[in-house]
């Protein structure tokens, strides 16, 4: 019987316990955007700011008429079907412009930054890493530049070089200079203590090697977080300084232009002011939005 049992009853195959799955190490990049899109409302921000950037990429195709048009018998038409956002005291059409306007508003905001984040980079982290005398006298300048209001100082140095849309953009990244020079002292000092750092020297690195190879890296963060911020603060000022005519000059479609140029239409044509401001609001709440979103998905002090 035994032997019977033994015959019907199939071999038993040894199996082979299942091989560990390795975790793969996943780049800080990876989990920020990962975190980034959990984040809903941040979300709402990048789809308002890639709104906006589309729009002024397809300016020349979206744009239904000629934003530089003049029609005085159509002046200050009413929003219709023909003039979805109406026409301003020229008959120009508010619409086509508005889009142009989207054009040179981003241009603004992201050339401008662009600069402060260079100049404002270089600065504070020689001053941050080479300290003393260096760190001095950078920082003072720094303290010099801040001790004035934004749009007092940028006002004074438009009216020095001259009204217009690159004076207004030369003047908006120089008071925004100080600003990312501090973040990058600050970040400096604290990174040039690591252990790795002081290996870099130890093993005859050049200066120009750690700053730009390990210490400038390890500070991209934070320099993306308020530069995405600087953005729409940008935007404003530019829009300020339109706004008092010594931005962008007709027949420009800037923004703060256009509201300059309708506030004498208020009560008569109320939507020549309305749609270029609710242009500017929104671009910039995008931007805010999406800053925060960058600012908790970088910063490790955010997460759980």
């Amino acid at each position: 019987m035994s032997e019977q049992l033994a015959r019907s009853t199939p071999p038993v195959v040894p199996q082979h316990a299942p091989a560990p799955v390795e975790d793969k190490a996943v780049s800080p990049w990876k989990e920020a955007w990962r975190s980034f899109k959990k984040n809903k409302i941040a979300l709402v921000g990048l789809s308002i700011v890639s709104f906006f950037i589309l729009i002024a990429v397809f300016a020349d195709l979206l744009a239904p008429y000629n934003y530089k048009g003049v029609n005085l018998s159509d002046k200050h038409i009413a929003p219709s079907a023909e003039h979805w956002f109406g026409t301003d005291e020229f008959g120009r059409d508010i619409l086509s412009r508005i889009i142009h306007g989207a054009r040179i508003s981003l241009w603004v905001g992201f050339f401008s930054v662009a600069g402060s984040v260079i100049v404002g980079s270089l600065l504070g982290i020689v001053a941050g890493y080479y300290g003393k005398w260096v760190d001095g006298i950078i920082s003072r300048i720094f303290d010099i530049l801040l001790a004035f209001p934004s749009i007092l100082l940028a006002i004074a140095v438009v009216s020095v070089l001259g009204p217009s849309l690159k004076n207004a953009l030369i003047a908006i990244a120089i008071i925004n200079v100080p600003t990312f020079g501090r973040l990058l002292r600050s970040r400096v000092l604290s990174v040039k203590e690591e252990e790795y750092i002081t290996a870099a020297r130890a093993i005859g690195m050049s200066d120009f090697r750690i700053l730009f190879h390990h210490i400038l890296p390890n500070s991209l963060a934070p320099i993306i977080v308020q530069g995405t911020l600087a953005i729409a603060t940008a935007i404003i000022e530019a829009a300020a300084l339109g706004f008092l005519g010594m931005g962008a000059q007709p027949p420009t479609p800037e923004w703060g232009k256009m509201l300059a140029d309708s506030k004498d239409f208020i009560i008569q044509a109320p939507w020549t002011v309305l749609f270029p401001g609710l242009a500017i609001m929104l671009t910039v709440l995008g931007f805010n939005l999406m800053g925060d979103g960058l600012r908790d998905a970088l910063d490790p002090r955010m997460k759980s």
